[in-house]
């Protein structure tokens, strides 16, 4: 395991740099926003933005990597990436940081694309999922360190664009002067989103619900512990502690939805993530205190629910189609966090601060009524069916589906018809 660590230690390096400063960007441009006053439902237009552009790269990027490599895809995409985060400071309009949100947005998902495709190519059978729980740890850590960044400058000033921009660029260094081989081209899978809803109805229906939960958070949350009046170092530790929640709850909740039938761990889960939204939205304005734990309590549950829906959906995939599968629920998922991200933050605009966190309890509570109603209509999936899970990185592009799906994990059995 050490071996194969160290062959990809660049990879990994690479990968912490670039996400620890998208991390921080994420954070800095919804508080920037509010600071220069902009609508609290623009704000979410920002951020949708780059779900938006994500979704897009995850389509198009495919085709530069194919006509001019991995490397030089990466260095193409980093090099803007970080020119678009210094422009941000240069204009200061809504209309701007939207058309460089989805800039990012696209960049991104290219950047992760060649990153997660790279590690697949250097991982076995054998140590995958290993390989893929490092990348996990080191995905959350780096967004977690990012985010801390955010207390080391003042975020009205134009500094910490800057240090976005300089981790950025110094991602570059580990892939340039990387002595491993570059992967072979992407093949891209047909996406099918009727054989999808087929294969699991719950599946289908969860991965756009939890994007229109999860990305109201990542749009303006930041922006809710603002407008309840805490300072800029409090804010960065309340997007942490969700991180480090989610974090913390990813294995075991992993371990008990290969164990019982997953439809059950979600539907816990999502009944536990309502009362955590719903706490923060009546306590977490009373102090710090509450904020910080009521947020660890409220990532716990809600952030590994994508991991253990893309593991439900694998249970259903016959052999072969499990990246078809799990591009479409990423799909699905970036179309909800498009919708989402905006949504979230209007609702915010009109109600106030603690609407978000009923929003989400809200969208949470239908897709707990659903996978209650699937349930009862049909049972769980044999359990020499089921696929292995394995966590998912926030930002997945579709590529890092096949770190975790080969012909062993993918299942022999054909599986049965829609759960």
């Amino acid at each position: 395991m050490f071996r194969a660590v160290a062959a990809i230690f660049s990879l990994l390096l690479a990968a912490a740099i670039l996400l620890a400063g998208n991390g921080l960007q994420g954070t800095l441009l919804a508080v920037r926003g509010n600071i220069e006053g902009f609508p609290t439902s623009l704000i979410g237009v920002l951020m949708s933005a780059y779900f938006g552009g994500f979704v897009i790269g995850c389509r198009l990027n495919p085709t530069f990597i194919k006509s001019v490599g991995h490397i030089r895809t990466f260095l193409a995409l980093a090099s803007i990436a970080s020119a678009s985060a210094l422009i941000h400071p240069l204009f200061v309009q809504v209309w701007a940081w939207a058309v460089l949100r989805a800039v990012t947005g696209f960049c991104f998902a290219g950047l992760i694309m060649v990153i997660e495709s790279w590690i697949n190519e250097r991982a076995t059978n054998e140590n995958r999922g290993e390989i893929l729980s490092i990348y996990r740890v080191i995905d959350l850590g780096a967004t977690t360190a990012g985010n801390a960044l955010l207390a080391t400058a003042d975020p009205s000033d134009f500094h910490l664009f800057v240090i976005v921009s300089i981790l950025i660029s110094l991602s570059l260094v580990p892939v340039a002067l990387t002595k491993s081989d570059a992967p072979k081209p992407i093949e891209t899978a047909r996406l099918d989103i009727r054989r999808l809803f087929e294969l699991s109805p719950v599946a289908a229906v969860g991965a756009p619900l939890i994007g229109l939960a999860n990305a109201s958070f990542w749009a303006v949350g930041a922006v809710y512990a603002q407008r309840l009046g805490y300072d800029t170092a409090l804010i960065a530790s309340f997007v942490s502690i969700v991180i480090i929640g989610a974090a913390v709850l990813q294995w075991p909740l992993g371990w008990l939805s290969d164990r019982i039938d997953r439809r059950r761990v979600m539907l816990a889960s999502s009944l536990f993530g309502v009362a955590g939204a719903l706490s923060l939205a009546h306590f977490g304005g009373r102090s710090p205190e509450y904020l910080l734990g009521l947020g660890a309590v409220f990532g716990a549950f809600i952030f590994p629910m994508f991991g253990i829906n893309a593991a439900h959906a694998n249970d259903h995939a016959p052999p072969g189609e499990a990246v078809s599968t799990n591009g479409g629920l990423l799909l699905l998922h970036g179309i909800g966090s498009v919708v989402g991200a905006t949504a979230g933050a209007i609702v915010m605009a009109i109600f106030g601060p603690a609407s978000l966190f009923v929003y989400i309890a809200s969208v949470y509570a239908l897709f707990a009524g659903f996978c209650l109603i699937r349930i009862l209509m049909k049972g769980p999936v044999p359990e020499e069916q089921k696929s292995p899970f394995a966590p998912l990185p926030k930002n997945a592009a579709p590529t890092v589906f096949e770190i975790g799906a080969d012909d062993e994990t993918a299942g022999d059995a054909q599986r049965e018809s829609a759960v």
